[in-house]
């Protein structure tokens, strides 16, 4: 089949979650057309999967102007702005009805497996910049079909790759073989099915984000219903000044607060802490236990379950065929990589950025939201509302636009200095008195905790 003129045709969007979502809303103002392909059969999809966990951003910090514009005539009203909303709050109140505002612009049930240029594989330069991109997917009876797009945007996030409990980036031996006790998301315990996996157990919570923040206070909160319920908190670095977030610090209140009721879970008793433990192997025990063992050849007293919350990834093997520059550390676009990368990052802010760091090789094919990060964490929902702005802008010609910053960030209030590694020398020697931490230590109920935050 002979490809379309490449002017004629819609901007493919993956993922119809809040970042791709809010890329069609852009799009449409800019007067391009949009199509959003999104493998769920709603609309966030990903995002209905932790619809228990409640955002640390209020509602202004996660609803985007474009869209808000395309709901306003539907009668939508915006929820109260000061206020946190759930996942599934969301996604029900926000994200499901700017999607149903799209119409048949969002396609459910579609999941993209390639990309590339139309009749060029990744090797060939001949006009290749002139040819449309050809998208390829499947659809939820198993047909396959091929698109054609001018450009496309890949907003659909890291939530199907999370990354392994093992501590080299890979699985630890007997990893998979122990799936059915290991989770890679936050519990919901307010399941009863859910409650009654974690009540009365010890479990393992391997991270040290917001994520595992929020498990361990949710375990908290369990073991003061449930006797017997212990959480075994597994961190690969030390303690610092910035393991447990920002704080008071911290400029989204809400997340400085899932850092200090952590801290509260280990004050209390109700988890104790093993630092620079990185996994290199799971086995069961007679009794049907996991013990955890580290590269170091420690081995932990058995648990019942492991809730590995260790970040997510970027899949990009549907993109094979497009020239894409990534960072080799983060996966993420190589111009953006050096503003996030947690092994350099400090305090202070991200830089808003936009299509001149979110460009590739590739004309007209960009990573955005989530998955733009590659594997490094900490992204608000407002950078992505930025980035596709631009992108829009850029897209449309109008790159003066595309150019100009209309975004402040919060302040983290994280240090970060020292990387995700722990190197408590260098650390000192920056400066950077509060990032520098012992390399192992036990913690518990009264245990001394820096305080010191940037």
């Amino acid at each position: 089949m002979t490809a379309p003129a490449t002017r004629d045709l819609p901007v493919v969007v993956i993922g119809a979650g809040p970042i791709g979502l809010a890329a069609a809303a852009h799009l449409l103002e800019r007067q391009l057309t949009p199509l959003v392909l999104e493998s769920g059969p709603v609309a966030a999809s990903a995002v209905r999967d932790w619809s228990h966990v409640r955002l640390f951003s209020t509602w202004a910090e996660v609803t985007d102007p474009a869209a808000e514009k395309l709901l306003a005539p539907t009668g939508w009203i915006r929820p109260e702005a000061t206020t946190y909303p759930t996942g599934g709050d969301w996604a029900d109140r926000y994200l499901q009805p700017l999607a149903d505002t799209l119409g048949d612009r969002v396609r459910y049930g579609a999941t993209v497996t390639g990309v590339s240029r139309a009749g060029r594989d990744r090797i060939v330069d001949a006009d290749r910049d002139s040819q449309p991109f050809v998208v390829h997917l499947t659809t939820i009876d198993g047909g396959e079909e091929r698109l054609f797009a001018q450009a496309v945007i890949d907003a659909s996030g890291t939530w199907t790759t999370p990354s392994p409990a093992g501590g080299s980036g890979l699985a630890a031996l007997g990893e998979r073989a122990a799936t059915d006790r290991i989770t890679y998301r936050v519990p919901d315990l307010k399941d009863p099915s859910v409650r009654a996996r974690y009540a009365g157990k010890r479990t393992a919570v391997i991270g040290s984000g917001a994520s595992a923040f929020t498990a361990l206070a949710a375990l908290a909160d369990l073991a003061q219903d449930e006797p017997g319920t212990h959480a075994l908190w597994i961190l690969r670095r030390g303690i610092s000044g910035s393991t447990f977030g920002g704080g008071e610090s911290d400029e989204l209140p809400a997340r400085g607060a899932l850092g200090l009721a952590a801290k509260a879970a280990v004050d209390n008793g109700y988890a104790d802490g093993v630092t620079g433990f990185r996994t290199e192997a799971i086995e069961r025990d007679s009794g049907g236990g996991l013990v955890l063992v580290a590269e170091d050849g420690r081995r932990l007293d058995p648990v019942d379950e492991v809730i590995a919350l260790t970040g997510f990834r970027p899949d990009l093997t549907f993109l094979s065929e497009v020239r894409l520059g990534l960072d080799e550390r983060l996966q993420a676009p190589t111009a953006l990589a050096p503003l996030i990368d947690p092994n350099v990052h400090s305090c202070g802010t991200v830089y808003p950025h936009g299509v001149n760091e979110l460009s590739h090789p590739e004309k007209d094919i960009y990573l955005v939201g989530m998955k733009s990060y590659g594997r490094a964490p900490t992204f608000l929902a407002m950078t992505g509302y930025e980035q596709v702005r631009s992108i829009a802008a850029s897209l449309a010609g109008d790159q003066e636009a595309a150019e100009r910053v209309e975004l402040t960030l919060p302040d983290t209030g994280v240090c970060g200095g020292a990387g995700l590694f722990d190197e408590p020398e260098s650390a000192e020697q920056s400066g950077g008195g509060c990032c520098a931490a012992p390399t192992t230590l036990q913690i518990g109920i009264g245990a001394p905790v820096s305080s010191g935050s940037c």
